[in-house]
């Protein structure tokens, strides 16, 4: 089955280290959703497999869109797709926003996972990163999902900041295992060009990452996670048995999906395509009808370095017989030949056919992908 993204570019205030594309203006969202809606019927024919298992509204901050907005998505997508009875539902969302009658307007659009944006308990950390919650809202906001009955809910959590220490990381770790929720998604904090950290850094007002205090971090979250019950199904993404992210499990398998909305991706597994990112040009040239994306059809090599990127990043690793059945043999002798180097040095582990890292090798899994492109 394949797989819906809806990119809903709005939040209340920029985050100082967010780089995705978005808007801290809502003056445009009523006809935002109006042209989401109406790409929705000019790429009905996108995907070949009518059948959608998933639906992701991601962004941004999906949890701006009130009751009607989403509605008016959710009909459209059931009117043109067959949208499997037990499809996982995902919408991102801020503690903030998590008001009773909010949770009450996701349960009657029948939203079934919620993805709740906590990022740290640290209240300092918290208005650093000029979050618009506190650390109280955060744990309240997940209490009241779990009283309104959402089960399948992933929290967001950031390590790496100068308010990181192996101290307060493991507090931070012990909260959101006591919170019971079923999935965790926690990255390294990345300094972007185009933030106020960004530009911050430049100016030399803020440090650089501390790369062996953010790697002796991940491998505690490893082990004190696995021992709470998680799964480390991927390099960010912990989640206990049954509750794995359907949606980006698919985006690692290669499913093809549809991606809507200003600076949305998607995948037909033969070509890439993303929308404008920019909300006017957006919203006008879908009301006219004109072209708002680029698009670029993968050769091999750039489908094999792909899989190299994001497979090896999974616990599922790189298939072999996948490799043989879908690349020439002069690629798969190239990543054999690199596979054998990289498993010597103690950085992939080799089962049957599929090639895993290791824990020394997830420290460098984007290195170690690069080593294995052509």
């Amino acid at each position: 089955m394949s797989g819906i993204y809806i990119h809903i570019p709005f939040c209340r205030q920029a985050c100082n280290y967010c780089d995705f594309h978005f808007s801290t203006s809502l003056q445009t969202k009523e006809a935002l959703v109006k042209a989401i809606v109406a790409e929705l019927e000019q790429r009905s024919d996108y995907l070949k497999d009518r059948r959608i298992g998933t639906i992701y509204f991601g962004g941004g901050t999906p949890s701006l869109l009130s009751e009607r907005e989403g509605f008016m998505i959710l009909e459209k997508i059931y009117k043109l797709y067959d949208v499997s009875r037990d499809a996982e539902i995902t919408l991102e969302c801020n503690p903030d926003d998590l008001s009773e009658e909010k949770l009450k307007e996701l349960k009657r659009l029948e939203i079934n996972r919620l993805s709740i944006g906590l990022q740290s308990f640290n209240e300092d950390e918290l208005v650093w990163m000029n979050r618009a919650h506190t650390a109280k809202e955060s744990e309240a906001s997940v209490k009241r999902a779990q009283d309104r009955g959402f089960e399948n809910i992933t929290i967001d959590l950031i390590y790496g900041s100068k308010f990181s220490n192996l101290r307060s990381w493991k507090s931070t770790l012990d909260k959101a295992i006591d919170l019971d929720v079923k999935h965790i998604s926690s990255y390294n904090l990345t300094i972007e060009e185009k933030t106020r950290l960004g530009h911050d850094f430049k100016q030399k007002k803020e440090a650089a990452i501390d790369d062996e205090l953010s790697s002796e971090m991940f491998l505690e979250m490893i082990d004190r996670l696995g021992k709470s019950g998680f799964i480390h199904y991927e390099i960010s993404n912990f989640g206990k048995e049954g509750f794995f992210s359907i949606h980006n499990s698919n985006y690692w398998r290669g499913t093809h999906y549809i991606g809507l909305g200003p600076s949305a991706h998607s995948f037909d597994g033969v070509s890439r395509q993303w929308n404008v990112a920019n909300n006017n040009v957006y919203i006008k040239k879908v009301a006219e009808g004109n072209d708002y994306f680029e698009k670029e059809t993968l050769t091999e090599t750039e489908r094999f370095n792909e899989y190299m990127l994001i497979a090896l990043r999974t616990m599922w690793g790189i298939d072999l017989s996948y490799l043989r059945a879908n690349f020439d043999a002069e690629l798969v002798k190239h990543f054999l030949q690199g596979a054998e180097r990289l498993t010597k040095e103690g950085n992939i582990a080799v089962k049957e056919h599929f090639y895993t890292l290791t824990e020394k090798g997830k420290l460098l899994a984007d290195r170690i992908a690069g080593d294995l492109f052509v």
